[in-house]
């Protein structure tokens, strides 16, 4: 296992409360495998607060000019873009 899929193994968790709290959702029925907008209905709208909720949840500035559609796939691809954009 390399540091970044270390690090988003560990990430994955507060992904998943981020996007609980961002849709009003349980945490359990989130999953590294759950698509976000086909299985958890993220949109535009809540992709914006999904940013500044996961900003505040770890403490940093994300590059929004960075993130690109393959990054919200699913909850482990977004947690795979953090853990490698926390290491530049």
């Amino acid at each position: 296992m390399t540091t970044i899929d270390a690090q988003a193994a560990a990430l994955t968790g507060r992904v998943a409360e981020a996007l609980a709290r961002v849709l009003k959702k349980d945490p359990a029925e989130i999953t590294p495998e759950s698509r976000l907008f086909d299985d958890l209905g993220l949109d535009s709208t809540s992709v914006l607060e999904l940013l500044v909720e996961l900003e505040t949840e770890l403490d940093g500035e994300l590059d929004a000019d960075s993130l690109e559609q393959e990054h919200f796939e699913t909850v482990a691809s977004l947690s795979r873009y953090l853990a490698s954009a926390a290491t530049r």
